[in-house]
């Protein structure tokens, strides 16, 4: 027996921008991970040489990749400036959740933020697995028919 589900907006915008922030956090983590193991095993003079390249690209990733994951997470939303504003949220917030890393490497170090990067990871996929369910099409977003 099979029941339709019907469209659930506000699971819908809510687990599309929880993906978002996940995954664009998750690039943003993944920048300071590869920051931090330069500076270990960089001098201090080539370090600010190649630092700051991951850092940049890591930010301009998670910046496209929470725009990104916000506006296709959303899709099914009728609304399109509701679509813009999760985009948008989901782009800043996943700049914020990727700062939150930044202490994470001083105070636990590299352990620290690759478990943040895990966390960020499952909060990506929670968020889309929401927003699926949210579609209403009868899908359950579960993997399970």
């Amino acid at each position: 027996m099979t029941e339709e589900s019907v469209k659930d907006p506000l699971a819908l915008g809510l687990g599309s921008l929880m993906a978002a922030v996940g995954f664009g956090g998750a690039c943003l983590t993944l920048a300071q991970i590869v920051a931090s193991i330069l500076r270990g095993e960089l001098e201090p003079a080539a370090y600010h040489g190649n630092a700051p390249d991951p850092l940049l690209a890591g930010l301009i990733a998670a910046v496209g990749v929470g725009g990104a994951v916000g506006w296709y997470r959303s899709f099914r939303l009728d609304n399109i400036w509701q679509r813009g504003v999760i985009s948008l949220l989901g782009a800043v917030g996943s700049i914020l959740v990727g700062f939150l890393a930044a202490p994470l490497d001083r105070f636990f170090g590299l352990i620290g933020i690759i478990l943040w990067l895990a966390l960020n990871l499952v909060l990506g996929v929670a968020g889309t697995r929401w927003a699926i369910r949210g579609r209403g099409d009868g899908a359950s977003g579960t993997g399970m028919a």
